[in-house]
């Protein structure tokens, strides 16, 4: 009984020393002080992204930008032409009184 307990003992130091380390310590043996293996996941992580937004259908900022002057200086023209439809329509009722 006693070399069982023995063996038992040794396979349990043998099997605590297989123990897989910490995800902190992989990450620590894996990076160390270089810093490469984070410019490289953050140009991969860049790449991704770009190649999803490319993808989808949207527009640039300064696309987005022109398209909205563009269309504020539509709404102050129709602003204009609302103003002047109006006067003459004014004008017509005045003409027709008359």
């Amino acid at each position: 009984m006693a070399i069982n307990d023995d063996e038992t003992a040794a396979q349990r130091e043998r099997l605590g020393s297989l123990k897989p380390p910490g995800l902190g310590s992989l990450i620590e043996r894996l990076v160390g002080d270089d810093q490469s293996v984070f410019e490289q996941v953050d140009r991969n992580a860049r790449a991704l992204a770009k190649t999803a937004l490319s993808k989808l259908d949207v527009v640039s900022r300064a696309e987005f930008d022109a398209q909205a002057a563009v269309l504020q200086r539509t709404r102050a023209k129709v602003d204009e032409l609302e103003q002047a439809l109006a006067a003459l329509s004014a004008e017509l009722d005045k003409a027709d009184d008359n």
